[in-house]
């Protein structure tokens, strides 16, 4: 059997714990300094890959999308925290993205002018359509025999 004191004191550690990992002076950064990463799923259909991202309160205008070196697809976000929410004091704040930046390397078989993106229910959904594959059916040819 265990003595009381020790109980009562490995009882105590917990909250301490989770007081410190969610007070705001964590690592020396304040709220608006940390932030999370976003989720990610990326799904492959037949005619396309599909990137979804989940930023739930974020707008359109949050995210910029775009193409360097012609195979790296990058993705930003960065909110920037309005004056009349600013004045909130979170007891607790989780999700708060100040600024995510990711990139992807774009497979050979997108096409890369048909690449779009569109935001619903907190979604960002970045569609990369596959190049249609053209099938050769090899020539047949007869030869002459001299």
């Amino acid at each position: 059997m265990l003595p009381s004191v020790y109980a009562t004191r490995n009882q105590n550690w917990l909250p301490s714990i989770f007081n410190e990992l969610f007070d705001d002076d964590f690592m020396g950064l304040t709220p608006a300094k940390r932030f999370a990463s976003p989720a990610i799923n990326v799904v492959e259909n037949e005619k396309d890959f599909q990137i979804e991202l989940a930023a739930p309160g974020m707008s359109k205008s949050d995210f910029s999308i775009h193409i360097e070196n012609d195979n790296e697809l990058c993705i930003k976000l960065e909110k920037k925290e309005d004056e009349k929410k600013s004045k909130k004091n979170y007891l607790r704040r989780e999700f708060s993205y100040a600024s995510y930046q990711q990139t992807f390397i774009i497979p050979e078989e997108v096409e890369l002018d048909g690449i779009s993106a569109s935001m619903n229910d907190g979604v960002l959904t970045i569609t990369l359509p596959k190049k249609e594959v053209v099938v050769k059916t090899p020539a047949k040819r007869e030869i002459e025999i001299h």
